[in-house]
């Protein structure tokens, strides 16, 4: 297993375990149109929803370590499904600076649940990082988003909206304070399946590394297996990635990358041109499912 965990000044364990996956196949032309002035986009012509098999919230392996993948990105030829840059990590999980931590490299095949044909690791900000010999310690520690290209063989399995809640409406390019609300959605093994576990609610404790990393609290904390869950704002904006656990000194708290800083430094020096995240096609609804009660 893999998770980033802070102990003290924020550190963090980032999780990962195994697990299986599905598969199918089916195609669709590409039609990005960008959203003027925004890093959010109604993209290409997605799958409906109640037939897509890839999806924020499905499973990705990565050489044996699974993740949650968050949101779908394009650009003008391409479309990807992201994960946490951590996903492909190599070196221990209590290393604290994707600057300097071990990476599998871009190429590396990525299984995809609920598609036919494994997708590439495209961009990790941790390998742009060292490539660039970034310096700046909040960017270090806390930009951690990887794109995976989808293989074009499964562009017709894929819709861009969160499962139970609908969206991303947009991208939060805000600061969170004590209180605000956060909605979040992971697909870990070890809740057994039971998917009225998978959204959850709870709320920001503020901000933290100068605005790149969001402290929330959910009901039950992400877990191994969560790593790189999609996080709304609780009127249905793309916060951004679960990337940590913390043990101390705020127990159970995630720590949640901020997506429009992640999605900006992947513009200006990922290599993919225009990079834009793809809005969901089904309304935002913040209510939470019902869980199954016993007789």
């Amino acid at each position: 297993m893999h998770h980033r965990i802070v102990r003290g000044p924020r550190r963090a364990v980032r999780a990962v375990v195994t697990g299986a996956t599905m598969a199918s196949a089916a195609a669709v032309a590409l039609t990005a149109v960008l959203v003027p002035g925004t890093a959010a986009a109604a993209g290409p012509a997605w799958a409906p929803a109640a037939v897509a098999t890839v999806h924020p919230g499905v499973m990705t392996i990565t050489q044996g370590g699974e993740c949650t993948a968050n949101f779908i990105f394009f650009n003008a030829t391409d479309v990807f499904i992201g994960q946490a840059a951590h996903c492909a990590g190599t070196g221990a999980p209590t290393e604290t600076s994707g600057c300097t931590a071990g990476t599998r490299p871009l190429g590396t095949p990525v299984t995809i649940a609920g598609a036919g044909k494994p997708g590439t690791l495209v961009y990790s900000s941790w390998i742009t990082m060292a490539q660039r010999g970034e310096k700046d310690a909040n960017t270090c520690d806390f930009n951690d988003l990887a794109l995976v290209k989808i293989d074009p063989a499964d562009l017709g399995k894929v819709n861009p909206s969160v499962p139970f809640f609908g969206g991303p409406t947009g991208i939060s390019t805000s600061p969170t304070a004590l209180g605000d609300g956060v909605l979040t959605y992971g697909n870990s093994p070890l809740r057994a399946g039971v998917a009225e576990l998978s959204p959850k609610e709870g709320i920001s404790l503020g901000d933290e590394g100068d605005g790149w990393s969001h402290i929330c609290y959910t009901a039950t904390p992400g877990v191994p297996g969560d790593s790189g869950s999609a996080v709304l704002t609780r009127d249905g904006k793309a916060l951004g990635v679960l990337a940590s656990l913390a043990v101390a000194p705020l127990a159970g708290s995630n720590g949640v990358g901020d997506l429009s800083r992640e999605l900006s430094y992947l513009n200006a020096h990922g290599g993919l041109g225009a990079v834009s995240l793809a809005l969901g096609t089904e309304s935002f609804n913040p209510v939470l499912p019902q869980l199954p009660t016993g007789r």
